[in-house]
């Protein structure tokens, strides 16, 4: 049940920072805005990792644990934001979804033909309500490939702790690896314009204080959770629902049009994580109950 939780928390939460992110880089610029966000978020979980008497990181694990922090929080996401100058949001939000198949081949799990046809629906389902026919095939190289290197760097650092990463003590972990990313981003600063490019409003201090708080130590520790308990490509499904979330909240309250097309895609993309997360019932040998 707790990992159904985390996996939800990973699927709401995120799909709503695409809200805060809208806000927040009102005034702060994309690198000033991870390195507020994540250093606030990894002091936190530290903090809350000594009070409530959780495990330190072992020692062995600290260097994979910054690995994983600057290749997931800050190298991938610093890709994503630059690339997005270059690249229409609607196809963003696609190449992003590729995720899963990152995983699926990364971790060699021996998937069977029912769980790459859940990819691929889910796939479709996310193309087909996130990129506008408008937005056409004239991109840019590089920004495509800055996506698709983002992606593939999220799935190998997670990837990557899971293998390398042999303590316990889950705040203590995402502490450090948000520390780590909000470091790398804060380094980052000084030649990207800084912290702020214009005046600090309340909504926008308030929206990176939502992303810190909700999106990074709260979605950020669930997600740690997450690739603990489940395999790599069911837990990465969330990266389907999230597009879902997004359009549901700008629909309800920014007035952004939602039609038949949108509603199909919602559907298309919850047969496909239906395919994956379901998977068909055979007999097997007894083994101990997942999560």
């Amino acid at each position: 049940m707790k990992a159904w939780i985390a996996y939800a928390i990973c699927a709401l939460v995120w799909g709503s920072t695409y809200f805060g992110i809208a806000l927040g880089i009102e005034s702060f610029t994309p690198f000033g805005m991870v390195a507020t966000r994540y250093l606030s978020a990894g002091v936190l979980a530290l903090v809350l990792g000594r009070l409530t008497r959780e495990p330190w990181p072992l020692r062995r694990d600290v260097p994979h644990l910054m690995l994983q922090g600057v290749l997931l929080l800050g190298i991938s996401n610093a890709l994503v934001t630059w690339a997005e100058r270059f690249v229409p949001s609607g196809l963003t939000a696609v190449l992003c979804s590729t995720t899963p198949f990152f995983y699926a081949l990364l971790g060699r799990e021996g998937l069977g033909a029912r769980t790459w046809l859940g990819l691929a629906v889910g796939f479709a389902g996310v193309a087909l309500l996130t990129w506008k026919p408008g937005e056409g095939l004239a991109l840019s190289g590089l920004g495509l490939g800055g996506l698709l290197a983002a992606v593939f760097l999220w799935a190998y650092g997670t990837l990557h702790g899971r293998r390398h990463v042999q303590g316990r003590g889950l705040l203590g972990q995402v502490g450090v690896q948000m520390l780590a990313g909000g470091t790398f981003g804060l380094l980052l600063t000084p030649f990207t314009g800084g912290f702020l490019h214009g005046p600090l409003t309340a909504k926008a201090g308030l929206a990176v204080g939502y992303l810190a708080l909700f999106g990074s130590l709260i979605a950020y520790s669930a997600f740690g959770y997450l690739a603990r308990v489940w395999s790599p490509t069911k837990m990465s499904t969330y990266a389907f629902l999230n597009p879902v979330v997004a359009v549901a909240l700008g629909s309800a309250f920014l007035a952004e049009p939602f039609g038949l097309r949108e509603a199909v895609g919602m559907l298309v993309i919850l047969a496909g994580v239906a395919l994956v997360q379901f998977p068909s019932k055979t007999p097997k040998p007894a083994c101990p109950a997942e999560e």
